[in-house]
């Protein structure tokens, strides 16, 4: 691992390494209750009875609630309002909940739980996303009108034109995995109705706004009658958006009725059985290719499991089918993505956010045509990817940034000296006692939500009359240092020292909706939107000062020029002689983006990160073990804020992409998951990992205040291909479903 890791900044690494910094479990308040959930035995049926009167009987339940009870909307959801707190007439998947007991405590609700007896009129339970889509099809979800959850297009050129220029014309169907997110933390919420008739949530959730919706609409409340405060998080990767706000609706629902505190916190068993997947995909990809390996068309139809319920799974597709084709200019495209509804466990938001299921197939099927061409990897690679003034296969003119993969391409390969150790690949030769191989992927990532959202976010900078500083954005701290990032870059616009600046961790009652913590754009908006406030505060100086402009640094206020005039102290302490409120409410509204639904064409994204990432490993012939050599990964970040914490991600990410590639499964059977905790899914561990090294590419972004794009998504999403590219150099076999299952 990288040398320099101790010179990272965590505002928050006391509280955790000494296990200090409290959880919401960790939380106790007076008379405080606990539920459990009641789950279905089956993935659809009919609910004809829930009967709650054995559960009554039971030591120290208080109270069994359904569907029945619930004061405002049984459905919510991001999209559509299709995911009910509890099931209220039929059984869409095994992760339902029939029902909530509560006792006084918490081995007391989960044994009650067991008592509730329900009766349920079995249904035809559809499995398949292929079977979803039959005329005959039963509908999942009837109001919908179709088990079609979303479906997105790319048009771009004439395939059939594409297809008379082809010399080579390759056809491949690749399939992932449904993922779990195996956070350590499993989902908590604790609820109570406060004097002043707010109910106040504490919860491990990744969005608290999207919480105070979900909880605002099941009692029925306003937004204002609800706040969520947000307490440390023991990991996300994406999977705490909608299952953790339904719990914390669940706990206030309860907390509601009953009047007093009540706490929720998931078993694993629990958590993995209801929470939402990475969403597996069927890829069908038909391209087309000149005898120089120049792609001249992309015909691809994905199909997305995207389970019982909507939660984002057009977010999700949408960004497949921007990237469908990878990081390739491509003339000529026919892309269709569906999302479709089936009785599994529905699919939602994880690292990487749709993008991973594509790269592990493009990045393949770009060296299968190159090595029918003739060509090599690398050379198939430079004829067709994406440089400066490139257009992407959605009509987008890459000219407002530097682009700049084939740097992050050539950084890579060179670290990790490729074209002398490719040279040594088995390709399965049985007289080598060990296969080797030497593989890599190449991506590029639009940044932050682009057109599937409403992007934009706002800060706080609040100086106190000491000097000392205050600051808090509308991102949540999921565990990946966004805080320490403000921190750091509130200190550098404001020439202070980090020591002198504390985060806020702020609540939905103090700062406006920033969106959801998602899209690798925290730091890239929350960073925006106080480089933004950090201006205004420059002009609250400068007007105390009678001055039209002023600049800050080591820890004076200057000229514009650079001259002092007050020390950062004497200025603060003016501006509060003077009634001048030294407190500044900055915003960043990304650029605009356009996008036309019918047919794929728009500036999908404002600015976009480049990333190679490399890997070297070894297949014994006789176990088909695979063991992970080294790993390499260069990407360009825009601007570094935090390089070591930069660098985690990294890590992190790689980490996460080989366990992807190599074991990650979540088998489902008749609809229910069979891995029930953690001892029974493979992740990959420590001693599976080898040496990895992180390389940072800055060119900071024009459109960007702070000059950074992100990181945490992007470094999750090469490392499966480049392990299939590897295997295959290994082996000479090419393995198109995930995870990689040698033979």
């Amino acid at each position: 691992m990288d040398k320099n890791m101790d010179k990272a900044f965590r505002n928050d690494a006391w509280a955790k390494v000494t296990g200090t910094a409290k959880y919401t479990d960790d939380y106790t308040l007076p008379g405080m209750l606990h539920a459990a959930p009641v789950y279905p035995n089956c993935a659809s049926a009919r609910i004809l009875k829930i009967d709650p009167s054995d559960a009554l009987k039971a030591e120290g339940v208080v109270a069994v609630f359904t569907a029945k009870d619930i004061p405002g909307s049984v459905k919510f959801g991001q999209i559509i309002k299709d995911y009910p707190t509890l099931a209220e007439e039929f059984v869409r998947t095994t992760g339902d909940v029939l029902a909530l007991v509560v006792a006084r405590s918490r081995a007391q609700a989960i044994a009650g739980s067991r008592e509730v007896r329900v009766e349920l009129e079995m249904r035809r339970a559809l499995l398949d996303p292929e079977e979803a889509l039959l005329p005959d099809a039963p509908l999942i979800n009837p109001e919908h009108g179709s088990n079609i959850c979303n479906l997105h297009h790319v048009r771009t050129g004439d395939i059939a034109e594409g297809e008379k220029h082809s010399d080579l014309i390759l056809e491949q169907t690749f399939t992932t995995s449904r993922i779990e997110h195996a956070y350590l933390e499993p989902e908590s919420a604790l609820c109570h109705l406060r004097p002043d008739g707010v109910m106040e949530v504490l919860g491990s959730m990744q969005h608290p706004f999207s919480t105070r919706r979900f909880v605002a609409s099941t009692l029925g409340l306003k937004l204002s009658e609800v706040e969520v405060k947000t307490v440390p998080m023991g990991g996300g990767f994406g999977g705490k958006d909608d299952t953790a706000a339904l719990v914390c609706a669940r706990a206030a629902l309860c907390a509601w009725l009953l009047k007093k505190p009540v706490k929720l916190t998931y078993t694993r068993e629990w958590s993995m059985r209801e929470s939402y997947k990475r969403h597996p995909y069927k890829l069908q990809y038909r391209a087309g290719f000149k005898k120089d390996g120049k792609i001249q068309f992309v015909k691809v139809r994905m199909l997305a499991d995207g389970g019982a319920y909507c939660s984002v799974s057009p977010w999700v597709t949408w960004r497949s089918t921007v990237q469908c084709c990878g990081a390739y200019e491509v003339p000529n495209v026919h892309a269709d993505v569906y999302a479709v509804y089936t009785n599994n466990p529905f699919s939602g938001a994880m690292r990487g956010f749709g993008s991973p299921q594509v790269n592990f197939a493009i990045e393949q099927l770009i060296e299968m045509a190159g090595e029918k061409l003739g060509l090599d990897e690398l050379q198939i690679r430079r004829v067709n990817m994406v440089k400066q003034g490139s257009t992407t296969i959605t009509g987008q003119v890459l000219d407002t940034h530097v682009v700049s993969l084939s740097q992050a391409m050539d950084t890579v390969l060179k670290e990790i000296d490729y074209e002398k150790k490719r040279k040594n690949c088995s390709f399965g030769n049985p007289m080598h006692e060990q296969w080797y191989g030497i593989g890599f992927a190449i991506s590029y990532r639009g940044m932050s939500l682009g057109a599937e959202g409403v992007d934009f976010n706002s800060a706080i900078i609040n100086v106190q009359p000491d000097g000392s500083v205050l600051i808090e954005t509308g991102v949540h701290e999921n565990g990946q240092g966004s805080e320490s990032a403000m921190i750091l870059i509130a200190s550098e616009e404001l020439g202070i020292p980090k020591e002198l600046i504390r985060y806020r961790m702020p609540s939905t009652s103090n700062i406006p909706d920033g969106g959801t913590t998602v899209a690798s754009r925290g730091t890239l908006l929350g960073g925006g939107a106080v480089v933004k406030a950090a201006e205004i505060l420059k002009s609250i100086l400068a007007s105390a000062l009678d001055l039209p402009e002023i600049s800050l640094k080591a820890g004076n206020v200057c000229t514009k020029e650079g001259k002092k005039l007050l020390t950062w102290n004497e200025a603060i302490r003016l501006c509060y002689s003077k009634q001048i409120y030294p407190y500044a409410f900055g915003t960043f509204q990304a650029p605009k983006v356009s996008w036309d639904e019918a047919t794929g064409q728009g500036n999908a994204y404002f600015t976009w990160v480049y990333a190679c990432q490399a890997v070297e490993l070894s297949v014994d012939p006789k176990t088909k073990k695979v063991t992970l050599i080294n790993m390499v990964a260069a990407h360009d970040v825009g601007k570094a804020i935090n390089p070591a914490l930069a660098k985690g991600q990294f890590y992190g990410g790689m980490a996460m992409g080989a366990g992807y590639a190599l074991w990650e499964d979540l088998p489902v059977e008749k609809g229910l998951v069979k891995p029930t905790n953690l001892h029974t899914y493979r992740i990959a561990r420590a001693k599976d990992l080898p040496e990895m090294k992180a390389i940072l590419i800055e060119h900071p972004d024009p459109n960007s205040p702070s000059g950074a794009k992100g990181i945490g998504e992007p470094t999750n999403e090469l490392m499966a291909p480049a392990i299939a590219n590897a295997i295959y150099r290994a082996t000479g076999v090419r393995y198109p479903n995930q995870p990689l299952r040698i033979k």
